[in-house]
């Protein structure tokens, strides 16, 4: 993965870790990222956020971007656009790299308002009840500015189609996100029976909206067809889905020397695992007493029934038809991706793009 992003980034002109680099450089973030250093020491989630801005090998968090500036090259230039070509810089017009970096800002806001925690469920462990509240309004403020720095410079983009596009997203955004706290705040949420339909939807709102209107975005900056832009927000749609499908079954499938990686009852495996077990058999399966204890020592986990429980779910998925169905449901939305692709003329940038679909729809 990191070998396809970085090959991808030299296509593109420059790597994308910079695009906010404009905006983290400014005074007013500058000032917010010494205040976070007061948040050091306790386990506040926006610490973790800002580190993970800074070392980004693993996870790659400015892919968005990176997406939306590959498929504007790939695309090229529309004919009712040639008389600008000198506006472009390696393929690219300077305001569809304005929102690439538009789009990462959004992205890096809404991770950032994410690493708000709940005072009431606090322990002592977790750092000073002040240091705490202290690092819940940072996230909020900071997160506040990034979205404000957003939404500007998609004004002077001076679109009115690509502001509706984006807006449009980051009310998805919030509707998903609101959906996911709202359940994972009551008490029986692990056995929420949502079905592989409604996870779908969810995810297209929590993870895909995003991508999908900004390349749909793109296109429309560079004055594409409707059907260029379909195909745009197609390719953007199917490749963050597979990006998602690949992300939760690496607990099923990644093999570690170490103890069994957490995983979520709502990821597409164990949903998928409850469609063909059915309803009462998952719900009898999750409420099953724990093995005995040499199984838990076996695992190499605490013999506590909770864990064994959580670990015995992991196994069981495993041994099901959840995990098989998931990764054909990954390749699946890679296939639908690759097809979009087909409608673009072949160049370097539709090679990377098709080259990021074979990278998460890969497994052992």
């Amino acid at each position: 993965w990191s070998q396809v992003v970085s090959e991808a980034e030299k296509i593109v002109g420059y790597p994308t870790s910079f695009m906010s680099l404009r905006c983290l450089l400014s005074d007013e973030l500058s000032n917010i990222a010494m205040q976070v250093r007061k948040l050091v020491g306790t386990k506040h989630p926006l610490l973790d956020t800002a580190r993970g801005f800074v070392y980004d090998s693993r996870n790659n968090l400015q892919m968005r971007g990176l997406v939306v500036l590959l498929i504007s090259k790939a695309a090229g230039p529309s004919t009712a656009e040639l008389s600008f070509q000198h506006d472009m810089v390696s393929g690219i017009y300077s305001s569809q790299r304005s929102l690439a970096e538009i789009t990462e800002l959004i992205h890096t806001a809404f991770l950032v308002h994410r690493g708000i925690v709940n005072i009431g469920e606090l322990k002592s462990c977790d750092g000073p009840l002040k240091d705490m509240q202290f690092g819940n309004k940072m996230a909020v403020l900071s997160g506040d500015f990034l979205l404000a720095n957003a939404c500007t410079s998609l004004a002077q983009l001076q679109n009115t189609k690509v502001v509706e596009l984006i807006s449009s997203a980051i009310g998805d955004l919030v509707q998903g996100i609101y959906y996911e706290n709202s359940k994972s705040s009551e008490e029986n949420c692990l056995t929420d029976d949502i079905g592989i339909s409604r996870w779908k939807e969810q995810v297209f709102l929590r993870h895909s909206a995003l991508l999908a209107k900004s390349c749909q975005a793109a296109m429309e900056l560079a004055k594409h067809s409707a059907e260029i832009q379909d195909m745009a927000f197609q390719y953007g749609k199917h490749m963050s889905m597979s990006h998602k499908l690949h992300s939760d079954l690496q607990p099923f499938v990644k093999e570690t020397s170490s103890d069994t990686m957490a995983f979520s009852l709502n990821s597409a495996p164990a949903i998928l695992h409850q469609e063909f077990r059915g309803r009462e058999a998952w719900l009898k399966q999750i409420k099953e007493p724990c093995a005995p204890r040499d199984n838990c020592a076996r695992l190499k986990h605490p013999p506590h029934r909770r864990a064994c429980v959580f670990l015995q779910l992991q196994e069981a998925i495993k041994a099901g038809k959840g995990v098989t169905s998931a990764i054909d449901l990954c390749r699946c939305h890679g296939n639908r991706a690759l097809a979009a692709l087909e409608r673009f003329p072949p160049s370097e940038a539709r090679d990377a793009l098709a080259n990021i679909v074979y990278a998460v729809t890969r497994f052992p």
